[in-house]
């Protein structure tokens, strides 16, 4: 039980239906720009990079083009590498991260590999510091095909053609306090379910697919990540988020039977990240440096046990 006040929109034990969704919407305010924070960062690594647009989203009059950043010489016999990021938008390290690894370390499998990234697969819900797309839906729970979800239904169609050809996904979250104090009570606002508080993990921390794990490569992330920021420990019940560990700082869902991007590709090496920017242990800038010490590290073990 929870003595936590009802979410101010519907009626408790009640799913939401099309008034509450609009009613939910119409509190979503921008508070930051896509265009300046995201395509302009990505307007000058067209120098170095393929950069196109895979499709565009359009709500209540406002424009969003999707873009992917891919190698220049990109060869079909070469192992593909895929980052994604702001799959949730208010996920802000997962987007610049993304940003941050093409930037500054892009180019460095060049000739080894080729890569793909979206560095903001939610770019409405970047806007508005926001986890669901303005349909109230999650993006993460709908990477499939025939996806309800917009932003889902883009990047699943565009990873398609590649599809059991990617060696490596790391798909980059985030966790902030507002996952108890606003997504959480919202959730279940939506879902005619009581609210029940959770414990939000002081650390980073990795999630594994538990159909196909690959434990070591979950290790060697973990410890490059942990030159970075601290990793996140078990709670009293050596769990993280109600999930056992497999090891320390990595857990294990059944990615691909819920929907998740990192399932998309069917990578080989796959993982998701989450980072916490609100704890008193570190800082956002500590989390997005984070994130691009995980791409990097899960590329060099990728690139290291192709063949293997």
């Amino acid at each position: 039980m929870t003595d936590a006040l009802p979410y101010p929109i519907g009626t408790p034990g009640q799913p939401w239906g099309a008034a509450e969704v609009s009613a939910w919407r119409a509190r979503q305010v921008r508070q930051r720009s896509h265009a300046d924070d995201v395509l302009a960062a990505i307007e000058p690594l067209r120098q170095s990079f393929d950069v196109a647009e895979y499709g565009a989203l359009d709500y209540d009059g406002e424009h969003f083009p999707l873009l992917v950043i891919r190698s220049h010489d990109w060869r079909d016999d070469l192992p593909i590498l895929v980052v994604t990021g702001g799959v949730h938008g208010y996920e802000t390290s997962g987007v610049h991260g993304a940003l941050r690894f093409v930037s500054q370390h892009g180019l460095e499998q060049a000739g080894r590999a080729n890569l793909l990234v979206v560095p903001c697969v939610s770019p409405w819900a970047y806007e508005r510091i926001q986890r669901w797309n303005p349909d109230a839906l999650d993006p993460n729970r709908n990477f499939r095909e025939g996806s309800p979800v917009g932003e889902s239904a883009a990047l699943v169609a565009l990873l398609a053609p590649l599809r059991g050809r990617v060696l490596m996904h790391i798909d980059l979250h985030e966790t902030t306090d507002t996952d108890e104090s606003e997504f959480q009570p919202a959730l279940a606002a939506r879902d005619g379910e009581a609210f029940v508080p959770g414990t939000i993990p002081d650390g980073f921390y990795l999630v594994d697919d538990a159909d196909h794990p690959q434990p070591e490569f979950q290790r060697a992330v973990i410890d490059a990540v942990a030159r970075v920021t601290h990793i996140a420990p078990a709670d009293g019940n050596g769990q993280i988020i109600g999930a056992p560990l497999q090891s320390p700082g990595v857990i294990s869902f059944a990615v691909g039977r819920r929907w998740l991007c990192a399932a998309i590709t069917r990578a080989r090496f796959s993982t998701t990240t989450e980072v916490y920017p609100d704890s008193p242990r570190t800082t956002p800038q500590q989390c997005v440096a984070a994130q691009v010490a995980a791409v990097r590290a899960a590329i060099d073990y990728a690139l290291a046990h192709k063949d293997a």
